[in-house]
């Protein structure tokens, strides 16, 4: 008899996860509180860490047909727009690429994986309670539906329950920082460059979606005032250009074709002490944000919850017994990841003296040594977790 379990949510992480065990041969089911499968939200990155589980789902080609593959990622200065640095990704990763992806395309791609993997999902299932009391996982939905699962997967997001059962309330903090984010019509063609206009203060984010037909754009500002932790809060596009209007005119033709614009609060919440527990009769797991959310400055949130994905269905493959090592081999990354996200934030918003001396810095490395910027992440986008004895 094939082995249950139970994943709530239906976001890049759980049905990543879920492909991943059907694939294996367990009976999956998600539970998915929306009443559609969707992805809110604009573009996304996929780097070549993420690439791989993508690969190695054998949803590749999907991913390629619907991607742009990067070239380039360039760090401009947003007031003039002249270059500080270019990192050549195509010519340093030629082999699983770096891939620009609208949100909904990915959650399209692994929802059709893992229904044709044989996953069942339900929709209109809001999670009411996650109770970790009994010798095994019992989850409570809204309608009063419960379910025992002999093993429990939280891919449940940034207010987890799954993550407040196994850990308690977490105290997450407002950064002082919000981001909008929009979609502008691009002429086709464009230049496959994620470009980051770095300004005092803020910057803004940049590159072609779906064919160069379309151009996605983060902006982030600091900011005292507390904006609400949500993906779904509208706001004024004026209010955005204002923001930037300082920056170069390309930035600024950007702006002025932005119409629906979207507001949130940057929080940032501590990684989760505990992603796992063997129960007498079950087990629960957690992962992606509900394990270790992070800042959206290094573009690795979705290549995390990937990671996530592949290495915790080989570790269950194994036997609910190895959760606890999966937990060990992967939190040590998860959090360099996480810390290096936290730096780029400060490194992007310098002023006065400090931003001369390291933009300045920037162009000289990039005029010496032009790849030595890429090299000291190949810890990051090299890594490949299919390959990795240690499931890290």
């Amino acid at each position: 008899m094939a082995q249950e379990v139970t994943i709530l949510g239906a976001g890049v992480a759980g049905l990543a996860v879920a492909r991943a065990l059907a694939r294996q041969g367990w009976q999956v089911l998600v539970l998915e509180q929306a009443d559609a499968i969707r992805e809110v939200g604009a573009g996304l990155q996929i780097g070549p860490n993420g690439a791989a589980v993508i690969d190695a789902l054998g949803l590749g080609d999907a991913m390629r047909a619907a991607s742009v593959r990067a070239q380039a990622v360039a760090l401009k200065d947003g007031l003039s727009g002249a270059n500080v640095l270019r990192m050549d990704m195509a010519a340093h990763y030629p082999a699983l690429g770096w891939h620009f992806l609208h949100r909904a395309d990915l959650i399209d791609i692994l929802a059709n994986g893992a229904r044709e993997a044989g996953v069942q999902i339900r929709l209109l299932h809001k999670i009411d309670q996650v109770d970790l009391s009994g010798p095994r996982p019992r989850i409570v939905t809204a309608q009063g539906a419960e379910f025992l699962p002999g093993t429990l997967i939280g891919a449940d997001g940034l207010h987890s329950p799954t993550r407040a059962a196994l850990n308690g309330a977490a105290a997450p903090f407002f950064t002082g920082q919000v981001a909008w984010r929009a979609v502008v019509p691009e002429m086709p063609g464009a230049d496959a460059v994620a470009e980051v206009h770095m300004g005092p203060g803020r910057h803004l984010v940049s590159y072609p979606l779906r064919g160069g037909r379309w151009r996605n754009i983060v902006a982030v500002e600091e900011r005292k005032a507390w904006v609400q932790e949500s993906w779904s809060l509208r706001d004024d596009a004026m209010e955005l250009r204002l923001a930037f209007q300082g920056f170069a005119p390309r930035v600024q033709g950007w702006l002025e074709q932005a119409q629906d614009v979207w507001l949130w609060g940057l929080f940032r919440h501590p990684i989760a002490p505990v992603w796992q527990r063997v129960m007498p009769e079950g087990a629960v797991a957690i992962l992606g944000d509900a394990a270790h959310p992070t800042l959206p400055f290094l573009a690795q949130g979705a290549s995390m919850a990937l990671e996530d994905a592949w290495s915790l269905a080989q570790a269950l493959g194994q036997g609910q017994q190895t959760l606890p090592a999966w937990q060990a081999a992967r939190a040590p990354r998860c959090a360099r990841i996480v810390q290096a996200a936290n730096r780029n934030a400060r490194a992007y918003h310098l002023s006065g003296l400090p931003r001369f001396v390291g933009h300045t810095a920037l162009r000289i490395g990039n005029a010496v040594a032009p790849d030595l910027a890429l090299k000291r992440f190949d810890w990051l986008y090299g890594f490949d977790v299919t390959k990795a004895r240690t499931g890290a």
